[in-house]
């Protein structure tokens, strides 16, 4: 076991520092005592990183990335850098390049404690996850162009692309409710096509993972109407980006999803779904509980530590039913009332599995 693990800390903009803050109390506290050791090292990103070096993703900051066994990223970006050269936001699509982080899976988890700030009648949990091709696709196609009357832009995949992002749905999926269903829009887009085929190829392996496909409209509306039917979603990259917020709505509020991005090896970066929110910096109010989940996602898929990624959600699902929350909930709480509420249910909790 590794003696000491090396976790490098992106605090972001904005509310950025003020819910990472929450997410690196919350894993001191669960860490403790438990054979998990940990150094954590803050780096230059996005806005700050722009600030001080000119430029989003410095060299120093993927150096130290490559060399970290996880990676924590905290909201980026704002109306601050508006008119930079170089916006915040440039510097995710070139760190998920330049680590290979060609899968990103955000999970939509609707709990009991959850259910009544859902903007949809839902009496059974919720529990799916988007995989979302992430290095390819629209996002980085040429050729790419505008003029005044005018405007390009190219969809492009390639078999590597599609065949490793299908890979992890399938080996995730292994992991759950053994059900893969690829999104795309195959009666319409040569792409879409390509996809199909060489996911049902990949299908072919898993034997004991049941697989279908939906049209990204069809699928839209069963997120709202269905989305109980869902286990692993696999989808290119636009397609991922449009359902994956679309699917985080129906949870009640965006300060409450983390998600990762890992690649065939090498660190996963973990991060909220949500932007760096300029209008309620500083205020104390913004929700950590992504933040604290996303820590929650860490503990589990990097560290193999299920025990304490376990006590994490516990707290988390706590605090709800408390009525211990942030306005984006509906309630009064402070970021720091709430950080407060977790940390002190991960005590009790310790303490009552002591006691047994």
């Amino acid at each position: 076991m590794n003696s000491e693990y090396q976790i490098a800390v992106m605090d972001g903009d904005y509310i950025g520092p003020e819910i990472m803050s929450a997410g690196l109390r919350v894993l001191e506290e669960v860490s403790k005592h438990q054979n998990f050791e940990y150094k954590i090292k803050h780096i230059l990103f996005g806005g700050e990183a722009i600030d001080k070096m000119g430029n989003p993703l410095p060299e120093s900051t993927i150096e130290t990335c490559q060399n970290s066994d996880a990676i924590l990223l905290s909201a980026i970006g704002g109306p601050k850098w508006d008119s930079s050269i170089k916006r915040p936001e440039s510097g995710l699509l070139e760190i998920r390049q330049r680590l290979g982080l060609f899968a990103n899976i955000r999970p939509t988890v609707i709990t009991k404690s959850m259910q009544p700030y859902s903007p949809i009648k839902i009496n059974h949990p919720v529990d799916f996850v988007i995989v979302r091709e992430l290095t390819s696709g629209i996002y980085f196609g040429t050729p790419r162009f505008r003029t005044s009357t005018e405007a390009v832009d190219t969809m492009s995949y390639n078999f590597n692309e599609i065949h490793r992002v299908a890979e992890v749905a399938f080996e995730m999926s292994r992991r759950r409710k053994k059900h893969v269903t690829l999104v795309d829009k195959a009666n319409v887009l040569a792409t879409s096509k390509l996809w199909r085929e060489i996911v049902s190829e990949v299908a072919k392996n898993y034997p004991d993972v049941s697989y279908d496909t939906s049209y990204v409209d069809s699928a839209a509306m069963k997120i709202i109407a269905e989305p109980n039917q869902f286990d692993v979603i696999l989808t290119e990259n636009l397609f991922g980006d449009i359902l994956s917020d679309e699917a985080a709505q129906i949870t009640g509020s965006l300060g409450t999803i983390p998600s990762m991005s890992r690649g065939k090896s090498g660190p996963v970066l973990y991060e909220p779904i949500h932007g760096s929110a300029p209008d309620i910096a500083g205020k104390g109010i913004a929700d950590p509980i992504s933040m604290i989940k996303s820590v929650s996602m860490m503990l589990e898929n990097s560290f193999d530590r299920h025990d304490l990624a376990q006590l994490v959600d516990l707290a988390v699902n706590r605090s709800i039913e408390q009525g211990i929350l942030t306005p984006d909930l509906g309630g009064t709480a402070s970021t720091n009332e709430v950080t407060e509420c977790i940390i002190k249910s991960i005590k009790e909790s310790r303490n009552e599995y002591a006691t047994k």
